[in-house]
């Protein structure tokens, strides 16, 4: 059953429960009242009967004619039944022995009277008894005159107020099924309206499953179910980010499979080749030391990749320890490496460092000045200028390193961190090169929270700048 419906039900069964007890209940203490109010206006009528009856009681003593008992009695009864006819009044006086003396009783009376069972005098008993199709009131009382008692019984015809009981539930019974008929529509319209906003997000929640995560519910209430859809979208916003995320780093794998597949596969071939060759040709000194340079500098090859390979793996689990340091003096160390990879190709490399205090593991900074100084000799020309920089921006130092080279072309500066990535695959080949040395620089600016930005023109240079003290890496681009 939908949510819908539950609603719909159990407030249809509430309401007809609810409206059908208060009904009954208003029905039958109006009818309660009612005969109530009959009752002591019956019982009123037999007292007054009884009071007339004993103020004569004194004069039928001194006549003590049982006749003119009877006589009398019989007119104070006609009396009576005269001042209250039409109005379904019925009176009965029996003497001794039950012999009747005055009756205008137009039904039969019941054998059976336990209203008259051990009825005291002065003591008046009522009771309600179903005679035909009438309902009537019994009340009766018994008299001593002259050591003889007589009996008086007023009986009321209270059927009209049980007719009017039926009436009412005859009337409550339309009202009742308009009502609810009425409280159904208005339920299924509100029931309806209440949970369409919950069928939307169903609907976007199989969107979703379905695999279009930009799917989003569309509510413009403040009430909980506005602020569930509000959750809701955020949590599909993060939802589509991590998935993104996920594709974004499963295609990062499987281009870094590929990529290592591709890496270890040529120096491999090329080993194997060369010794498979020494292995079945006639020794000749020439050859021999050919195959042999080829091997050992594929080998060595091999072991530069690996070595870099597990600077990577380390580098994901490390925690490096901080200590204050300084870019200038870390630069100063390291200047004499640096200007010899430079003089390979005859390259000025010019240095010009200020004061740059930072938190920072000194090893690894080393690492990404050298990664990068190396990444601009290759792209530089002969005789070419590499600039090495340090300084304090605002509170973030930063370092840079700005070429004269090829530059990169645009559309591959988004992937020149990623492992393996080589823009130029001819000329990082021929320089003996991986792919792997941007990716470690990424990887050690990210434990530092620094940010790195490229800009990059053709055939004019390339700019790298890690600004430490950033908590996102941030990537600007600029190319022609």
């Amino acid at each position: 059953m939908k949510f819908w419906q539950k609603i719909c039900l159990f407030s249809i069964i509430t309401f007809i429960v609810i409206f059908n007890a208060a009904s009954i209940m208003v029905i039958e203490r109006n009818h309660s009242k009612m005969l109530q109010q009959e009752i002591n206006n019956t019982l009123s009528a037999n007292m007054s009967i009884n009071s007339s009856v004993n103020a004569i009681v004194p004069i039928l003593r001194i006549y003590d004619s049982i006749d003119y008992e009877k006589t009398v009695l019989t007119n104070i009864a006609q009396e009576f039944v005269e001042k209250n006819s039409g109005q379904g009044n019925y009176l009965e006086i029996a003497g001794d022995q039950n012999k009747t003396i005055y009756s205008n009783l137009d039904f039969d009376m019941p054998t059976e009277r336990e209203e008259q069972e051990g009825l005291q005098p002065d003591e008046i008993r009522y009771i309600l008894r179903d005679i035909g199709s009438r309902t009537l009131l019994f009340t009766t009382n018994v008299t001593d005159i002259n050591h003889k008692s007589y009996r008086f019984t007023y009986i009321k015809d209270v059927t009209p107020l049980y007719t009017e009981r039926m009436e009412q539930y005859n009337f409550f019974v339309k009202i009742d099924v308009a009502a609810c008929l009425l409280y159904i529509i208005v339920m299924f319209l509100i029931s309806k309206g209440l949970t369409r906003p919950i069928d939307k997000m169903v609907r976007t929640a199989k969107e979703i499953a379905q695999g279009q995560f930009s799917e989003r519910v569309q509510l413009k209430s403040r009430d909980e179910i506005g602020v569930l859809a509000t959750n809701f979208n955020e949590m599909a916003s993060v939802v589509e980010d991590k998935i993104i995320e996920l594709e974004r780093n499963n295609s990062a794998q499987q281009r870094f499979i590929n990529n290592i597949t591709h890496e270890l596969k040529t120096p491999l071939t090329s080993i194997i080749g060369y010794a498979n060759y020494l292995r079945t040709t006639k020794y000749d000194e020439t050859v021999f030391l050919e195959g042999v340079n080829v091997i050992y500098n594929e080998g060595k090859r091999l072991e530069a990749l690996s070595s870099k390979l597990m600077d990577l793996i380390l580098l994901t689990d490390r925690q490096p320890l901080m200590k204050p340091d300084n870019l200038k003096d870390i630069v100063a160390e390291m200047e004499s490496s640096l200007r010899l990879i430079a003089s390979a190709k005859q390259i000025e490399l010019e240095l010009q460092c200020g004061d740059s205090p930072l938190p920072a593991e000194k090893d690894l900074i080393k690492v990404v000045i050298f990664n990068l100084v190396d990444n601009a000799v290759k792209a530089s020309g002969e005789k070419g200028r590499i600039t090495v920089r340090t300084a304090m921006q605002g509170e973030a130092c930063v370092l840079e390193v700005a070429d004269e080279g090829s530059g990169i072309a645009e559309e591959h500066i988004d992937n020149i961190f990623e492992p393996f990535y080589m823009a130029d695959k001819a000329r990082t080949r021929n320089n003996n090169g991986a792919g792997l040395g941007l990716s470690i620089c990424r990887s050690i600016a990210d434990l530092h929270h620094a940010a790195i930005e490229v800009v990059s023109v053709i055939g004019q240079g390339t700019t790298i700048r890690v600004v430490f003290g950033q908590q996102n890496r941030v990537i600007e681009v600029s190319g022609s």
